[in-house]
């Protein structure tokens, strides 16, 4: 009966978040990634990380947020093209082309149309993401 204890003890220790999840939180925290522990998040608008749902993988204030920032000449239409673009949902792609869609989004910035307010009409935008040239003002959060 002990080595059967053993072996059920062995398979608790060799699980998913010890194995992966704890060492990659650990990663991202030396990284210095702020990093948030969603077990007992509160959810809504005002609450842990501002989720409606747990299913929500995208923090969208958090996000939005970071756009303005990010593109403090852009119209709160273009952040909101550049947000319902970064999030929407890819779950019929393949992952690699999920994963290279959204790579290139957070390398190239986002196209947005935008009114042209010298000429009218329409002009596209780039709606950045990422500061490349001050990565270190970035937030990073897992």
């Amino acid at each position: 009966m002990l080595n059967g204890q053993m072996a059920k003890s062995m398979v608790q220790d060799y699980n998913e978040d010890r194995l992966v999840e704890q060492p990659s939180v650990q990663l991202f925290g030396e990284l210095g990634w702020q990093t948030v522990s969603a077990l007992e998040e509160s959810l809504g608008a005002t609450g842990t990380l501002g989720r409606e749902t747990r299913s929500e993988v995208v923090l969208l204030p958090k996000l939005r947020a970071a756009l303005e920032c990010l593109n403090p000449t852009l119209p709160a239409d273009a952040i909101n093209s550049a947000v319902d673009e970064l999030s929407r949902d890819r779950s019929a792609m393949s992952l690699a082309a999920a994963n290279r869609e959204i790579w290139e989004l957070l390398r190239d910035g986002v196209t947005v149309s935008v009114p042209d307010q010298e000429r009218g009409g329409q002009k596209t935008e780039r709606v950045r993401v990422i500061d490349w040239d001050n990565p270190q003002g970035t937030t990073f959060c897992s």
